[in-house]
């Protein structure tokens, strides 16, 4: 879904359905909803149909979907319930927000599950059919909150969704199952009346994503509608909402989720390098969506390949690289654990490839659609011996275009393994992201060696002489005329690339490759610190970025100075980032894992960082750091104090 931006975004009209009864209209500059059922209940579809009018009518968004750990849970039960929130607003966000001010709950699973994050007087929109004695013992509740006092903080709409739905579609020929399963379109059609969305996008997506069954197309257009008329016709709804069009900066603009834009980015990086692409993965949750995009873009010379394990697809993407072209290879948590030998290989071949990382919570298989940031010393240590690689971490999904290119050109510049470490939040969620001009992508091109470059006057072709300035060395396309040269995971001799066990070859040789990632030029790290007074910095990576910078706005409208850095090269580190750090009394550090970076922190500046950390699954809250933050900056001692 793409739109224009000059000042605001265009497209904001209602489309097919417009609203004819008289209702108050409340104007809001954002809101936050929540879709939440049973995994068969199609709240992804839901929430994504939802966010892409939102992105089509000129919001700024985001979003968090959250999926069961469990590829089927038994249904009505808590561990199956599936959500999808989004985030939409006027002005620039950062998060998919804290609290959603509306929940749809399909279910009492779902109500159960989300209740306690819907603030008091948030709207709770109810599916009445649902709640039979069997559902509500199944997810624990003595009692109907359909009929107890439990819900009374909250506006509470009731609405027989599965009845409505079938009821619309009588006339249809779809047997009762079928008729129900379109009972998400209805809460669509109704949530969009809600918030003047416009309809006639997802009236198209239907009719295009059922072009095979056009009955069942219909029919999820008849609920969507069936939803919409009710909202129209209800005495319940005596309210609708408005969110306006954020102002935006002038240019095209998608939504887009982390996975898609990594691959928009490797796709950019071969077109930029002017080298064949290819991606040799083996499917992972939540990783396996870059596979399933770069499959769609042959046209662009991106060969993508589902090898047979983790360890083939990385020896296929190390493979690639030796014979030319720009190896890729995606995964999770437990794949980099079982590509660390040839992550290893390529330290010592010396040759580009990216490695990139969607974390997930572990250890282990873990929780395969749950987020975490845990795999930080996993990318920098977890292979033997001194086996040093660039990191590059996205802070946002549209960053994670840009952050494709970067691994991507510090792979080819300085001819080494970089891993690119995204994570579950970054990945499924989505934003607006500002569709760039290609003129003003990196040129990424490299030169091949050609000819001989010996120093003894052979004329051999020696793979290990350097670029005095990057210490890259010569790559040498197989069967290029005089070149030949010996290569393998053994020790190198300096220079010639023979296979050497001096010791003080090995040293030298072990230095090199440390100095060759130590030297690589990363930006310095940015602070945002508008008063200049901030005592106390808050530094993060990764999907830190968004929760970590809405806390720091509403401590700063408390009036705490507090100033921002968020860092995204974590191998090397920026270069003035200890001079940053001694330049505050305090030092923040939020992480999803139990401290990772804080402990490296420590130990390369000797800063006494306060680690804060969180491995629930799920990302920060805003609303979370600011407490933390605010406690922080309100226990300093006074300047001047000792």
């Amino acid at each position: 879904m793409s739109t224009s931006a000059n000042g605001s975004a265009a497209g904001n009209g209602h489309g097919a359905l417009t609203a004819s009864r008289s209702t108050e209209v409340n104007k809001l500059d954002r809101v936050v909803i929540r879709f939440a059922g049973d995994s068969g209940d199609g709240m992804q579809l839901t929430g994504d149909r939802f966010t892409s009018e939102a992105a089509a009518f000129g919001n700024d968004l985001s979003t968090m979907p959250n999926f069961p750990a469990e590829i089927r849970a038994p249904q009505g039960t808590i561990p199956g319930v599936s959500s999808f929130q989004v985030h939409f607003a006027d002005y620039d966000i950062l998060t998919p927000g804290d609290r959603p001010d509306v929940l749809v709950a399909m279910n009492p699973a779902a109500l159960k599950a989300n209740v306690r994050d819907v603030p008091h007087g948030g709207t709770i929109i109810l599916n009445t059919d649902e709640f039979s004695k069997r559902n509500l013992v199944k997810v624990g509740y003595e009692t109907d909150p359909l009929d107890d006092d439990s819900l009374s903080p909250f506006q509470v709409h009731r609405v027989a969704m599965s009845t409505l739905t079938q009821g619309a579609l009588a006339d249809t020929g779809l047997g009762k199952k079928d008729a129900e399963r379109c009972k998400n379109m209805f809460a669509l059609g109704l949530l969009s009346w809600m918030y003047h969305r416009p309809t006639e996008g997802t009236e198209r997506f239907l009719r295009e994503k059922f072009a095979k069954k056009p009955d069942i197309a219909e029919a999820n257009i008849l609920a969507f509608r069936a939803g919409w008329n009710y909202g129209e016709t209800t005495e319940s709804f005596a309210t609708t909402f408005e969110v306006a069009p954020a102002k935006l900066n002038k240019g095209t603009y998608r939504q887009i989720t982390g996975n898609t834009a990594l691959a928009y980015g490797i796709v950019a990086a071969g077109q930029q390098s002017g080298l064949q692409i290819l991606l040799g993965t083996y499917p992972i949750t939540p990783a396996s969506d870059v596979l399933h995009e770069l499959s769609k873009h042959k046209n662009y010379g991106i060969i993508t390949f589902q090898a047979e394990d983790e360890i083939a697809g990385i020896g296929a993407a190390l493979g690639a690289s030796y014979g030319g072209a720009l190896g890729i290879t995606s995964t999770s948590g437990p794949g980099v654990a079982l590509k660390s030998e040839t992550i290893g290989l390529g330290v010592m071949t010396e040759l580009p490839l990216v490695i990139i990382d969607v974390q997930r919570g572990g250890p282990s298989t873990g929780l395969p659609t749950k987020t975490e940031q845990a795999d930080l010393l996993q990318a920098m240590f977890g292979r033997n011996g001194e086996s040093p690689v660039p990191i590059v971490a996205p802070l946002s999904p549209a960053d994670c275009f840009d952050a494709a290119i970067e691994a991507t050109r510090i792979a080819l510049k300085y001819r080494t393994p970089v891993l690119l470490l995204s994570d579950g939040a970054i990945a499924n969620g989505s934003e607006p992201w500002l569709v760039p001009n290609v003129e003003d992508l990196p040129d990424l091109r490299v030169e091949f060696a050609s000819e001989a470059n010996s120093d003894n006057g052979s004329g051999e072709f020696w793979p290990y002489v350097r670029d005095p300035e990057t210490l890259a060395r010569a790559w040498a396309i197989p069967g290029t005329p005089g070149l030949q040269h010996r290569i393998g995971g053994l020790e190198k001799a300096d220079g010639t690339g023979h296979i050497s066990y001096d010791p003080d070859n090995h040293d030298k040789m072990v230095r090199l490759r440390q100095a060759k990632i130590d030297g690589i030029d990363v930006p310095d790290l940015e602070v945002d610190d508008p008063s200049g007074e901030a005592r106390v910095l808050a530094l993060g990576w990764g999907s830190s970025y968004g929760p970590i910078g809405a806390a720091c706005r509403r401590v700063r409208k408390l009036g705490m100075p507090i100033a921002q850095a968020h860092l995204r090269h974590l191998n090397p580190l920026p270069k003035n980032l200890g001079e940053v750090l001694a330049r505050y009394d305090r030092v923040v550090v939020p992480e999803m894992n139990l401290g990772q970076l804080a402990l490296l922190l420590r130990a390369k500046y000797l800063v006494d960082v306060h680690s804060h950390t969180k491995v629930a699954g799920l990302p920060f809250k805003a609303e979370e750091l600011q407490n933390v933050f605010s406690d922080i900056i309100a226990n300093l001692v006074p300047e001047g104090v000792k």
